[in-house]
Order: C-alpha cells, then structure tokens, then sequence
C-alpha cells in the first residue's frame, strides 16, 4: 500500500518526523475498518524507515476521533467472518494499539477536542498524549451496551491506576483534559490551535538529542519490563546491555559530544544495531510487506 493509497488517513514524513493524520473530519474521524488498517500499514511503513525518528499521530479538523463511525447503525466486524476464522480475527481498535506497543519509533498523540471510545483507546500505547484545553475523553463502552477494545483494560490502569481507569470505564463518564492531565492520562495540555506544534517539538527535540538504538530499547523496556513482578528480569537485561558500552559506538559518541559540549551525531540504527542481547530480538514486530 503506497502512501498514496491512503483514504481514512494521511502520512506526511518531514525532516525525519511522520505525521499520521486521521482524515474523516465530515466523520469527526470516526474510526473505521479502513482506517485501522491504513493506520497499521502507516505505523509500520514509519517503523521500518531508518530515515523517521519520530511519529506524530492526530486528527484532521476540531476531533481527534469520535470513536467507530455509526453511522451505519451498528458496528462493523464483517472481517470476522472471512475465511481466517473468527479465532484469528483481531479488534480494529487493538491492531492500532498492539502495532505501536511493538513498534522501535516512539509515537506522539495530539488530540484536539472529542478522543472517545476506539479514538482514546488507540492513543494508550503511545508514548506521549498531548491534548488541547478543549479536549473531552470519554471510555463510554458501558453506555453503549459493549466492551472496551484496544487492550484498554491493560493500558488504562498502568496509566492512571485501577481506582480511576474503574471510575472512567464502569461509569463510562465523558471527562476533560484537566481530568485526564491530573490522573496521569496526558503529559501536558495546550491551547487548541497550539497542541500539534508542541506535539512537533517534542518530536524534533527527540529527533536533535537522543539515540535512536536507545531509544528503542528503553521503550521496549517499559512495555515488555515494567509491569513484571520482580526488578530482576529487568536487572538481566540491564547487565547484558551495559557490560558492552565500552565498545558501543552510540554510547562513544554520547560521551565524546558530552564533553565537547556539541550536539550529538549517533552512528547507531535501529535496523542494524538494536543489541542481540534482547530476550525479545527474535520476535517479529511487523507483517510482511
């Protein structure tokens, strides 16, 4: 699927930043079986390109996303009725958010207005959630008769803690950003028209100072390590990859620009250099293109 190809979304890299735009603002992007899939090949097109430090995830026009489009009357799961069997069938809404849990670039989301149902739960693997002041959120599955999706009930209490993901969830109230930034949903709150371009400087800020190897691995860290029972199997993985910094290119350079006091050039990329050492380097990320 070229970039071209794309209906339900846009993709725009620019000066190694991806902007993934959700594009049905006469929907207030409503999330579709189209969309999900773009969105998958997109997440995936920018994860296997050296050249894209970062992406951007948004929407078009005043909502980030209303959530499934019903505009049919109903939800539209036709896909699990083909011929790969209902057991192998995956939720829209979960695509989007396992392929950023498993993705090597870190993602921003910049939400404008209304993020409710699928269009919230889509952002909960992303690294960061920006919002607007007029942002409302809302997990409303309960008001609606159904379930949460996009592996909602393993993101949501990691971010905000069981008390509040049950207050949200069970309720299915509609709450604002200021809500959300004081329970720990969002990392910062900006002015409608001022959002997507803080979401862009953090992007370029990561983009300017980091290592894009180290990067990967500290975010495949938190989603594989943080959440285990016990410090140790997070303390195996720390000896194995620090035992051979002396000889690590990346980490030469950190020091050596450090101490000159320049911004740093890192050699190191993401296809080539990710450390074997990884109890997970031999897991696939992506389908095949």
């Amino acid at each position: 699927m070229a970039a071209t190809d794309y209906d339900d979304i846009t993709y725009e890299v620019c000066e190694q930043i991806a902007t993934i735009r959700l594009n049905r603002p006469e929907a207030r992007n409503g999330y579709t079986l189209r969309m999900s899939d773009e969105l998958e090949d997109a997440l995936q097109r920018a994860d296997r390109d050296d050249d894209v430090r970062v992406v951007v995830l948004t929407g078009a026009g005043g909502d980030f996303s209303v959530g499934a489009d019903l505009s049919g009357g109903g939800f539209d799961v036709s896909e699990a009725d083909e011929a790969s069997g209902q057991e192998h069938w995956q939720e829209p809404a979960g695509r989007c958010s396992r392929t950023i849990h498993l993705m090597n670039t870190p993602v921003i989301a910049a939400i404008r207005g209304a993020a409710v149902g699928g269009g919230l739960t889509i952002t909960l693997s992303c690294d960061f959630r920006l919002a607007a002041t007029d942002s409302r959120f809302g997990f409303v599955f309960a008001r609606r008769g159904i379930y949460p999706e996009g592996a909602s009930v393993w993101y949501l209490p990691r971010l905000v803690g069981v008390t509040k993901a049950s207050d949200w969830m069970i309720s299915g109230r509609v709450f604002g950003a200021d809500e959300a930034l004081a329970s720990g949903l969002l990392t910062s709150v900006h002015e409608p028209h001022e959002v997507e371009e803080a979401a862009h400087a953090l992007a370029r800020d990561i983009r300017d100072t980091t290592a894009p190897v180290s990067v990967a691995v500290i975010r495949a860290m938190l989603a594989r390590l943080s959440g285990g029972s016990s410090p140790f199997p997070a303390h195996e993985v720390d000896s194995a990859l620090i035992r051979n910094l002396a000889t690590n290119a990346d980490a030469i350079e950190g020091v050596r620009s450090f101490l000159e006091k320049r911004p740093p050039t890192f050699p190191g990329t993401v296809s080539r250099d990710l450390p074997s050492s990884l109890p997970w380097a031999d897991q696939p990320t992506h389908t095949p293109d």
